[in-house]
């Protein structure tokens, strides 16, 4: 398979900048993932879809304002740090911009209350930093740090909750999932009323998601692992579904990735935490998800790539162009898709 088989074109003013001002508003494409068959709906729609019985699975990780910009202490020149993994001990994987500047020992100074010593290179401008810091590190970030919104955002983000679903709850992402910022709290009500059981599980976004894939040959490419976690409850619950036959739709590519890690590995959901860097493309068997909530994604990436493998690249591409002539919205604040 080649990178090129994923591409499509997508005119620069379909690239949502902003939220849409109420989340359940945006525009919502339903797709028969055999047949390709489209409608065209409202993501409040979305409780008309499915079913009494059936189960949504959502993250919870919840956003790190992850990007700093501080400066060399011993040049002043300007470094760019976005958090990406907590290693432990206050040992920090991040990207760096630019990274030629740093090398081991270099220390990054943030404010009186935070800097960064650069502990060890790693290749595509990885490093790890120790974070030197007085007093709580979540609140000191919340007041240096900005939301890592992604490169082709280029308007301001005014509330920095709107790159937080609504259920946001376990700190670590460098990244917003971004299929759960449609959902409002009245509309997760309203789906728990008609029996659709909601359960969430964890997967902390990092570079695994979103780095571009460079290789023509997409099996070259290299995910980058990141934590996921599954209480014993919640895979009880999703056991119980599967037995008895009932539809689980996963709430975004996070989420399915997640629990195709799982029950591949155990052939089973079971109560457990780990790393995942598995690369979903066509060919790709599903066994935990019957359906997927999503948003449309980038052309070439490891996220349109995962789509397709779970319809086909024919019809999704298909979809997309159907998209792209309704002139829906495109990535992290546009339209979604439900694929059933």
């Amino acid at each position: 398979m080649k990178l090129s088989d994923f591409d499509y074109e997508l005119p620069s003013e379909l690239i949502a900048q902003t939220p849409i001002k109420t989340r359940d508003q945006s525009r919502l494409m339903v797709l028969d993932k055999k047949t390709g068959e489209y409608t065209h709906k409202h993501f409040y729609d979305i409780i008309n879809e499915l079913h009494k019985g059936d189960v949504l699975v959502l993250n919870d990780t919840k956003v790190i304002p992850a990007r700093l910009i501080g400066t060399k202490e011993e040049t002043g020149a300007v470094i760019e740090l976005l958090l990406l993994k907590d290693l432990g001990n206050n040992i920090w994987e991040c990207l760096s911009r630019p990274a030629k500047r740093l090398k081991v020992g270099t220390t990054i100074i943030f404010s009186d209350k935070l800097k960064a010593e650069v502990v060890a290179k790693k290749d595509e401008g990885l490093v790890h930093v120790k974070l030197l810091y007085k007093g709580i590190l979540m609140e000191i970030l919340d007041e240096l740090g900005s939301m890592p919104l992604p490169p082709y955002i280029h308007e301001k983000l005014e509330d920095k909750n709107r790159y937080q679903t609504v259920y946001a709850k376990n700190i670590g992402s460098a990244a917003a999932p971004t299929a759960g910022l449609h959902f409002t709290e009245e509309l997760l009500e309203e789906l728990k009323k008609k029996g659709i059981e909601i359960v969430f599980i964890t997967l902390h976004v990092g570079l695994g998601t979103f780095r571009p894939v460079e290789e023509e040959n997409i099996l070259e490419h290299h995910m980058h692992s990141e934590y996921y976690n599954m209480t014993k409850e919640v895979a009880d619950q999703l056991n119980k579904a599967k037995k008895e036959g009932r539809k689980i739709y996963a709430v975004g590519t996070t989420s399915t990735r997640t629990l195709e890690t799982i029950i591949n590995k155990y052939h089973e959901f079971r109560e457990c935490s780990g790393n995942t860097d598995i690369f979903i493309y066509p060919g790709f068997k599903f066994l935990a998800i019957d359906g997927l909530i999503t948003n449309f994604h980038l052309p070439k990436s490891t996220l349109l790539m995962l789509v397709s493998a779970l319809s086909s690249k024919e019809i999704i591409l298909n979809a997309y162009k159907e998209a792209v002539k309704e002139k829906y919205r495109f990535f992290s604040f546009g339209d979604a898709m439900f694929i059933k």
